[in-house]
């Protein structure tokens, strides 16, 4: 083959060494290197300014600076100082050491200004200028420790005084109970005035009695089973007669309504007196005193049997034979009156009568009481409204069941109910003897070791079983004593008083007492004569 011209030949391809090669690659990876470097750099400063700006802000609430931060600064060496100081300026006021207290209240003033200096001028304290106020601060600091105003001791010191202020708070509460019950008791001298006055009136005006007499006489009212009978135990004349207008006032059919009431030796002509000079549209009022009823003696009645116990007048007359253990409120005299017992002898008060409602004297009637003489109480005696929507008026909690005889016979967790306003089957009662089971309990309560306080717990023995539950809205309980919802004030056709702070009181409870003393009428003469108001 023939070659051909060096002119026509093809150019040889030049070759880089393989060196030259490596180090043109090597270039671009640290050109690559340094790109991405660059480029985290302008990546992370947002970050580092976030964390920069959120420690700023915690700073600026506390007002914490960096100088502040560092273990070797004046300033925290100071704050620590003024924050030790202030604790011990309370300790020593706590000790009666005024002067001292002064001059630890002077150096914390000392050392406060020279940080607020400071922190105007935007320089941190120098160790120049802040030595002096170090070292006096100090030497205060030393002296609170040797007047050993140390923790250990500081605790000692609290606890002893936290013990001696729960033996004041505890003394403080007995004294609170012992003075209001002693106010809960007081008769206001208005409703003494008032008693006299009607006393007086009834005994020097025989047209009073005359006109007694004879409305007496026709009421035959009295034993009609097809009337609406309530009856009320009770001393106190004007409580009563809220109760009777209340009722009447709100009654559809007053003329058909028959109030029985009891009172004792001492009230009899004064009530008597005020029954008959005010009508009460219509409603029948049979006015009574226990001491006519014969066959309420000792020989019969257990607590009359227990008030002739020397051991018995002692506990609740004197006071003195338990050095004090018992509350007051459970050695009220109150819990032995006959007025107070008369509602387990129902039916021998009422021999003629079929079913009764009951009252106590601190209520106000609402609504119209008819509806509740057409309940059925399916054969039980009592017809109540329970109050166990709380743990407190369980059974457990009224009742001793430390002891056998209880803890045998009755559930610790059975509900309780109130008395106040209640319906009794009159028939029932009879039948089942239910003064009879009354009587069983109260003579084995003759130690007041079964229960304490009041009618009510023999209540709960008495008519265990035999109890039917009412709609609690006939029974709106707790305005003597605690807040009660408006809306089961307002659905109430019962409201009761029940506490030591009776709406005739001073202690009543100011809210509640537009309800009771609307049906007063305070511009009959003989209230306004004993300035009721």
């Amino acid at each position: 083959m023939r070659r051909r011209g060096l002119d026509f030949r093809r150019p040889v391809r030049k070759r880089f060494p393989n060196v030259v090669w490596w180090t043109v690659c090597g270039i671009l990876v640290l050109v690559l290197i340094v790109v991405l470097s660059r480029e985290g750099q302008i990546e992370s400063k947002p970050t580092i300014s976030r964390k920069a700006y959120r420690r700023d802000r915690i700073m600026e609430g506390v007002t914490v600076t960096d100088e502040m931060l560092s273990s070797n600064s004046v300033t925290r060496q100071l704050t620590d100082q003024i924050s030790l100081a202030k604790a011990f300026v309370v300790i020593a006021k706590e000790s009666n050491n005024l002067q001292f207290a002064w001059e630890l209240s002077a150096q914390i003033r000392n050392s406060q200004s020279l940080l607020s200096n400071a922190a105007t001028r935007r320089t941190p304290l120098t160790v120049g200028e802040s030595e002096t106020a170090i070292r006096d601060m100090a030497l205060l600091l030393y002296q609170a420790q040797q007047l050993h105003y140390d923790s250990a001791t500081m605790l000692m010191r609290l606890r002893a005084k936290i013990q001696t202020l729960e033996e004041q708070m505890s003394s403080a509460n007995e004294k609170s109970s012992k003075y209001g019950q002693i106010a809960a008791e007081e008769v206001p001298k208005s409703l003494y005035c008032l008693g006299v006055r009607l006393t007086t009136e009834w005994f020097g005006n025989p047209n009073l009695q005359k006109k007694h007499r004879e409305r007496k006489q026709i009421d035959a009212k009295l034993k009609d089973n097809n009337m609406y009978h309530f009856c009320i135990f009770s001393d106190n004349i004007l409580a009563s007669s809220v109760v009777v207008n209340s009722t009447a006032l709100n009654s559809k059919n007053p003329d058909k309504i028959v109030f029985h009431l009891v009172t004792d030796e001492i009230n009899y002509a004064a009530m008597k007196a005020w029954f008959t000079v005010n009508s009460f549209r219509g409603v029948t009022v049979e006015v009574q005193k226990f001491e006519d009823f014969k066959w309420l003696n000792a020989s019969y009645v257990p607590v009359l049997k227990q008030l002739q116990d020397s051991e018995t007048q002692s506990y609740y007359f004197s006071g003195h034979n338990d050095d004090g253990r018992t509350p007051i409120k459970f050695r009220n005299p109150k819990y032995l009156s006959m007025l107070n017992h008369l509602r387990f002898y129902i039916p021998e008060v009422y021999p003629a009568l079929k079913k009764v409602v009951f009252l106590d004297d601190d209520i106000v009637v609402q609504k119209d009481l008819s509806g509740l003489f057409s309940i059925d109480l399916n054969g039980n005696v009592n017809g109540a409204v329970e109050t166990c929507m709380e743990t407190f008026h369980r059974y457990h909690k009224y009742l001793n069941y430390s002891h056998p005889l209880i803890r045998a016979h009755f559930d610790p967790d059975a509900c309780g109910w109130a008395f106040g306003m209640n319906v009794f089957d009159l028939v029932e009662w009879r039948q089942r003897n239910v003064t009879g089971i009354y009587h069983y309990w109260q003579e084995r309560n003759v130690d007041r070791t079964l229960w304490k306080l009041g009618t009510l717990p023999p209540g709960l023995l008495t008519f265990y079983g035999l109890t039917e539950a009412l709609d609690p809205s006939w029974h709106v309980l707790g305005l003597g004593y605690t807040n009660v919802d408006p809306q089961l004030i307002e659905k109430g056709a019962v409201l009761h008083f029940n506490g030591n702070s009776k709406p005739w009181l001073k202690i009543g409870i100011e809210k509640y007492k537009p309800l009771w003393e609307k049906y007063v009428d305070y511009s009959h003469p003989l209230l306004q004569q004993c300035n009721f108001h």
